[in-house]
């Protein structure tokens, strides 16, 4: 069985993604793109965001933001902002479920995700579902750690499975939303998920960007892949 940076290759090479460049760093028409959209939704979102962060901490009393660390953007790792889906504790809890449960162990492994997380709390997935939980992201993106549409951000455990391709996914800055969002999200396997990757960051262009926000609004509707 092949792994996910392998395949990846694979399907980069079949591409011929290999003769052209990642988008340059710092390109300064996406960057503007991303502020205006950014502080634009934090302003008209600002009241679900506030009665959110109320029902979470309401919930249980336990934080209202989780920030979990991502790789960014030259390799720079940073806080990824969410609202708090799972209950506290997660790492313990994960261990002990990875240890107890095979196929658990075996889905972990594969996916970096678990479909049926005992750790996620009722409020949570609503949240996920709705991918309400997300939102905060758009402080990232204000901040220079994200951007609107981008790869997936992931952690430092994952860059392996990008195989040689983990310069290219260093090369820009990881998204709110992005081609893995619009194709399927968990749904997607993960050596797909690093080929979309890779395809987006060497064919990358502004229009682009908006054909993929567009197409991220009806995803959002159909809950397809949100877990």
């Amino acid at each position: 069985m092949a792994r996910p940076g392998q395949a990846a290759a694979k399907t980069a090479k079949s591409g011929d993604l290999r003769a052209s460049r990642p988008y340059p760093i710092g390109r300064s028409s996406k960057r503007a793109v991303d502020l205006l959209i950014a502080t634009s939704a934090l302003v008209l979102l600002s009241p679900l965001l506030l009665i959110v962060a109320i029902i979470v901490k309401l919930a249980d009393g336990g934080p209202v933001f989780y920030s979990h660390t991502r790789v960014g953007l030259g390799g720079v790792a940073f806080g990824c902002l969410k609202f708090r889906t799972m209950k506290t504790d997660t790492s313990a809890q994960l261990a002990n479920l990875l240890q107890a449960n095979r196929a658990a162990r075996i889905e972990w492994e594969a996916t970096r995700k678990l479909k049926n997380d005992p750790r996620v709390t009722v409020v949570g997935e609503i949240l996920r579902k709705s991918s309400i939980d997300e939102l905060p992201q758009l402080i990232n993106i204000v901040r220079g750690e994200m951007s609107v549409v981008g790869p997936r951000p992931i952690t430092a455990e994952e860059l392996p499975l990008y195989g040689e391709y983990i310069s290219t996914y260093m090369a820009g800055r990881p998204g709110l939303t992005g081609a893995w969002q619009t194709s399927g999200r968990n749904d997607v396997s993960y050596q797909r998920r690093v080929s979309l990757d890779v395809q987006y960051l060497h064919n990358w262009s502004l229009a682009r960007d908006f054909v993929i926000m567009a197409k991220t609004i009806p995803v959002l509707f159909s809950h397809r892949g949100s877990y």
